[in-house]
């Protein structure tokens, strides 16, 4: 009788998992992704149309980050993470569609909208149900796996989207990517959510003051969202440019690919090993940080495509603790407000990584890209002490 309710807990477990797991895997298997900017030079689009187009989805990320956030913690998370693809799927088809600037223009509002609404609400829910089944302390390893769900899509969706484009074109790969957005929105019908939701636009502004409120009342709660950025967002502005870091080793460009592979299989790796990073607590976060920048820095100065596998090393520690980052304000924040502080969160991470790639451009006009990697290595030291003294100063402080 015993092993009954451990049994009906796993069963449960298990059902939020595999539901996570394919989730997200859809989310990222999206053959449109390495070719979309080849349908719109193929529509005639200018260089500075392309680059408003993405100014244009960055900002609608930008400003519906936090209200989404908020709309999550008062109705249902399960929706949102629904109705996002939903969203994007109608998107990918004016695309293909109707290919012009103008639906260009707004597939690319329909995708920032569908990501800002599954941005704070995915954790959210996982988090709550984890915790509702006493299994909260599996929330770091269920998400690094399915981080690197979305990792092993990427690179799949990599693979296939070349011989699709050349089978069917540019129609072929949209339908492709609609229908894996519509079957993601299928798949999170699955997810199980037992958190009541609130409406009223009174209740929502009280979410928005509640999670403000909560954060600046709880020392803890505030280092933990300055931790999220302070991690992720570096990293991820320095993806973009790794196609041109691999170049400069002096590789053929028939070669880049694979060094990527390389490179992302890395990042997948410290997805699967969060779960084990958890335990090691705020001096192993701080040494997995110190040395994946130390990684990073030494990787790309060798300027060999060895070094690169270092880069990759480096990648693996970022993501690791990237996912312990999340962890670590999951823990610390109220059940009512967790969406809407996660995004909060994110919020500060798109800012940062959009300053980053500020950074990336004074450095890398006048020098190598190898120089410009190696100087980003420095936040991450420094983030690494920061984390061994505020842990240092509460130790100090005198217990109640």
């Amino acid at each position: 009788m015993t092993f009954t309710p451990t049994r009906a807990q796993d069963v449960r477990v298990r059902r939020l998992t595999s539901t996570l797991y394919g989730y997200s895997f859809l989310e990222e298997f999206i053959l449109l992704y390495p070719v979309y900017a080849l349908l719109f030079s193929d529509t005639g689009l200018s260089v500075w149309q392309l680059s408003s187009l993405f100014a244009l989805w960055s900002v609608t990320a930008v400003l519906l980050e936090v209200p989404s956030g908020v709309w999550a913690d008062a109705v249902s998370r399960r929706l949102l993470l629904w109705l996002g693809p939903l969203l994007t799927a109608t998107g990918f088809a004016l695309w293909v569609l109707f290919p012009s600037y103008g639906a260009f223009a707004a597939g690319f509002v329909l995708w920032g909208i569908g990501g800002a609404l599954a941005s704070g609400a995915l954790e959210a829910l996982v988090y709550d149900e984890l915790q509702r089944l006493d299994a909260a302390d599996r929330y770091a390893r269920v998400m690094g796996r399915a981080r690197a769900a979305g990792l092993v899509a990427v690179m799949a969706a990599m693979g296939l989207a070349g011989p699709v484009l050349t089978w069917g074109g540019h129609t072929a790969v949209g339908a492709a990517s609609v229908l894996v957005c519509l079957t993601a929105a299928a798949v999170a019908l699955r997810f199980p959510e037992h958190r009541a939701p609130s409406t009223g636009h009174a209740r929502w502004t009280g979410i928005l003051r509640a999670g403000l409120a909560e954060a600046r009342a709880d020392r803890s709660v505030r280092g933990a969202l300055l931790l999220v950025p302070a991690v992720s967002a570096v990293w991820s502005a320095l993806d973009e440019y790794t196609p041109l870091l691999v170049r400069e080793t002096g590789v053929a460009d028939g070669t880049v690919p694979y060094l990527l592979l390389l490179i992302w299989s890395g990042a997948t790796a410290g997805s699967l090993l969060a779960g084990e990073g958890e335990r090691l607590g705020t001096p192993g976060l701080a040494a997995v940080l110190a040395g994946a920048g130390i990684a990073l820095a030494a990787g790309v100065i060798d300027g060999s495509p060895w070094g690169l596998v270092l880069v990759a090393l480096a990648f693996g520690g970022f993501q690791a603790a990237t996912v312990l980052a999340d962890a670590r304000l999951q823990r610390r924040i109220q059940d009512r407000g967790r969406a809407t502080l996660t995004s909060i969160a994110g919020l500060g991470s798109e800012l940062a990584t959009v300053a980053a790639f500020g950074g990336y451009a004074l450095i890398a006009t006048g020098h190598a890209h190898s120089t410009a990697f190696a100087v980003f290595a420095v936040p991450y030291l420094a983030t690494a002490a920061l984390l061994l003294v505020g842990r240092r100063a509460t130790a100090a402080e005198p217990r109640q």
